[in-house]
């Protein structure tokens, strides 16, 4: 007599409105933003979230515009930074070239004339990642998942997410928030159109011996901008400032090979004498730039937001400002609209909302990647009295400025 076969036990279920796929910034500031309305949501993600504790500082840090400040106010996170943010209440943008002193032909952006307390907030990663963790796991109606792998398969009558823990969920979109290489997005056959700029962005950040004063400084160089943006202080390191730095590939490549007083002196060439002597600090990070956009941001019972959808030049630090963006107006159809979440008409009404955005800004850094970005001397002229004409124009810097902080018409406090 031959035992009889073990029947399977039926998978878990855990049934959702939406189900995020990626706990990123970007994915888990959605999560939070649609659980805390309590609409039933479950994120998940391949990797572990990292652990409560604070972790060592390690030279990333994030601009957080006005727009994506209210949204992570509304979602629950910002009041849970285990510290305050930096605010930054100046901009100054330069032209010129390493070792050499800076035009005089400048623009300067101040946020007392904008009538708001700061164009933007620096974050440190690790706080904001603190913040999105403690801020998770206290919500009633979302479900986490991490580390687990997700099997998705998509109908017009919903969704199945298969995950290697053996559970099953079941949901009315699934949101890709898995980054450039969007797993999502490749089996739904969405085409991707890309621009390499042949340069590595470089990040990290510098102890200084001068305070910033909450003033950021965008250096444009021949190779790629230059960016300086104060961090708040800490007991570690009073004065910081993080450095996001694009380079040429074959000279980036160079520098991080550097001692680090080598490289510390390759950053003052570059960031100038203005907050003494700078010492790099944390790890550094460096990354491919280039440019991508998915030629459509939905398909079937699927949404793509953040890099899933699009990727920018990094020299207006707008990169996930553009994907909080897209958290804001998912957020807004899906809790203001009462309709099926995965609907085609929802859909639709998300499409059309952030793709124009993402095109405009997407052209608008690719076109002063390319202005800035020319040693030909005429040009050269040509821009530095372009920003100092436009430094008089109150006007034209206001909407400049609103644009920065992903805000339109009147700005309020």
């Amino acid at each position: 007599m031959t035992e009889a076969a073990e029947t399977p036990s039926p998978a878990t279920l855990i049934e959702v409105a939406v189900c995020i796929i990626g706990a990123g910034p970007v994915g888990a500031t959605l999560a939070a933003r649609l659980a805390s309305a309590g609409l039933p949501t479950a994120v998940v993600d391949h990797a572990g979230l990292p652990p409560m504790e604070l972790p060592e500082f390690d030279g990333r840090a994030y601009a957080i515009a006005l727009s994506s400040r209210r949204l992570l106010d509304a979602a629950g996170i910002w009041d849970r930074l285990p510290w305050a943010p930096g605010p930054i209440t100046r901009i100054r943008c330069t032209d010129g070239a390493p070792g050499e002193a800076a035009s005089r032909l400048r623009l300067h952006f101040d946020a007392a004339e904008t009538g708001t307390e700061a164009f933007g907030w620096m974050v440190e990663a690790r706080a904001l990642r603190m913040a999105l963790n403690a801020r998770m796991q206290s919500l009633a109606h979302l479900t986490v998942r991490a580390p687990a792998k997700a099997e998705v398969t998509r109908t017009p009558e919903g969704a199945e997410i298969r995950l290697s823990t053996g559970e099953l969920i079941r949901a009315r979109l699934v949101v890709a928030a898995e980054g450039r290489r969007s797993r999502l997005r490749e089996q739904a056959g969405i085409g991707i159109a890309t621009h390499d700029y042949g340069q590595l962005g470089l990040v990290g950040a510098v102890a200084h011996e001068l305070p910033h004063g909450m003033m950021a400084l965008e250096h444009f160089l021949p190779h790629g901008p230059f960016a300086q943006l104060p961090l708040a202080p800490t007991p570690e390191h009073p004065n910081a400032s993080a450095i996001v730095w694009s380079e040429k590939r074959g000279i980036a490549e160079r520098m991080l090979a550097l001692p680090d007083e080598e490289y510390g002196r390759e950053i003052q060439r570059r960031m100038g004498d203005h907050l003494g002597k700078v010492t790099p600090i944390g790890r550094r990070w460096s990354y491919p730039l280039s440019a991508m956009h998915a030629l459509r941001y939905t398909d079937t019972r699927l949404a793509l937001i953040g890099d899933a959808a699009h990727g920018i030049h990094p020299i207006a630090g707008q990169g996930l400002n553009l994907g909080f963006r897209d958290v804001s107006a998912l957020a807004d159809l899906l809790l203001g609209s009462g309709a099926d979440p995965g609907s085609p008409e929802l859909l639709a009404q998300y499409q059309a909302a952030r793709r124009p955005d993402a095109l405009v800004m997407m052209g608008a850094t690719h076109a002063l990647e390319k202005l800035f970005g020319n040693r030909f001397p005429p040009l050269r002229l040509a821009r530095r009295l372009g920003m100092a004409a436009v430094d008089r124009m109150p006007t034209l810097k206001r909407a400049f400025a609103q644009r920065a902080m992903g805000v339109t018409g009147a700005l309020t406090q």
